[in-house]
């Protein structure tokens, strides 16, 4: 894409509205390939006539319009006679011709409900765990294949594959684009709050590109957070990952530098932390112990979180708590990441000594082999120890582990220091 000013206005309009736009078609159409394929001809005629006519004022209402319109003639072009076809492109006729005014109002008060329902039809059943995931990434937060290959260390063929194969089930099994009721409700919910905190991860920590975090998503993650807490008001770990969330996001401002470049946890200037989120955050915290889900996957997290976000400064984190969170948390979700976690906290309650056996045990384990943060933390463990020429290779070993340019620099930044030492 140019590098026009209007080119990234447009370019940022996509990144914020290609779900919303592909979600209302697809409530209309009932046909995500086709929802994402009209969507994606929209943006072909915004870059065609917005560098002439400028952005318009409401850009989301202007893409939704013109691929309405772009579905009308792909239904009389394709001649689809039946009434159903019939009754939507009349439907999607009179809503242009008739109600424009009303219908662009309506795009801004739908429009939650519409993400919702997309939502929980990329985290359907019918479909495996990666091809959710996959789903959701493209759809919702508009990540390429090349992106959401690379998160997940496969290769870019696979996930698109994956993706088509994705829609394709969906379609043939008919999959009503709603979102669930009662039991059925109960038993995807699971799904989607781990689809959505993964959402809320590749924002907070970005897997490839040049900046270390994409906000954007956060924020998405965050607002699909608290519409499902509006849905299932009385489910612990709803208000759990909302809580988790909100404390994990205050901290965004104080992640990067004025250069961009990451400032890690301890170095942050906690001035700078989001006090009304770190509120609302303790608040939902709260509301789930309350619910009975203290000892829910998210509540936990959200816990360790609350305990850097009470601590004003670094100083005072209560590290010995976190640690023992950290085993409550095992007990419930074991996961090598979770114990690599646990080392770092026992190493800070109680030395780098301690938590070296910790991470060792993990070097044998098959899902962390690729997984830059191993090598990273036990680097940070082997400099404290003066063992500094293993660090210096752990940290350049993390640094070609990593996709993210920030995370690389960082990283590699660290490896000199340990010549420097």
């Amino acid at each position: 894409m140019s590098s026009s000013p209007t080119h990234r206005a447009i370019d940022a309009v996509w990144r914020i509205e290609s779900a919303r736009v592909i979600a209302g078609l697809a409530r209309m159409l009932r046909d995500l390939d086709l929802a994402e394929e009209l969507a994606q001809d929209a943006l072909v005629i915004a870059l065609e006539t917005w560098p002439r006519d400028g952005v318009p004022d409401n850009p989301g209402a202007w893409l939704m319009t013109t691929a309405k319109r772009r579905a009308i003639d792909r239904l009389r072009r394709l001649q689809l006679l039946d009434r159903k076809h019939e009754e939507l492109a009349r439907e999607l006729d009179d809503a242009h011709e008739e109600r424009r005014a009303r219908d662009e109002d309506a795009l801004d008060h739908d429009i939650d409900d519409d993400l919702l329902r997309l939502v929980f039809v990329s985290c359907h059943p019918v479909l495996s765990m990666e091809a959710r995931v996959a789903l959701t990434l493209r759809l919702l937060c508009g990540l390429t294949t090349d992106e959401i290959a690379r998160a997940f260390l496969t290769s870019e063929p696979t996930v698109a594959q994956r993706i088509v194969r994705a829609k394709r089930t969906l379609a043939d099994a008919d999959v009503a684009f709603e979102v669930p009721r009662g039991d059925e409700l109960q038993e995807r919910l699971a799904s989607v709050l781990g689809v959505v905190y993964l959402v809320f991860n590749e924002g907070y920590s970005a897997t490839s590109g040049d900046g270390w975090m994409r906000p954007a998503l956060c924020e998405e993650a965050l607002r699909l957070g608290r519409m499902l807490a509006a849905l299932a008001p009385h489910e612990p770990d709803v208000h759990g990952l909302i809580a988790l969330m909100e404390i994990q996001a205050s901290r965004l401002p104080a992640r990067v530098g004025k250069d961009g470049a990451p400032v890690l946890l301890l170095d942050q200037d906690r001035g700078r932390w989001d006090r009304l989120l770190i509120q609302r955050g303790l608040e939902a915290l709260a509301r789930a112990e309350r619910l009975g889900g203290a000892f829910g996957p998210y509540a936990l997290q959200a816990a360790i979180a609350a305990c850097h976000a009470r601590a004003h400064i670094a100083e005072a984190t209560d590290w010995t708590r976190i640690a023992t969170l950290y085993a409550a948390l095992a007990q419930v979700n074991p996961s090598p990441v979770v114990e690599l976690n646990r080392a770092v906290a026992v190493s800070m309650a109680t030395g780098p000594a301690s938590a070296l056996p910790l991470v060792d045990r993990l070097l044998d384990e098959p899902a962390m082999k690729h997984y830059h943060l191993l090598p990273s933390v036990r680097g940070d463990l082997l400099f404290k120890l003066d063992r500094r020429d293993e660090a210096r290779a752990e940290f350049e070993r993390a640094a070609g582990m990593t996709r993210n340019e920030r995370e690389q620099a960082l990283l590699l930044a660290r490896a000199q220091a340990c010549v420097a030492g």
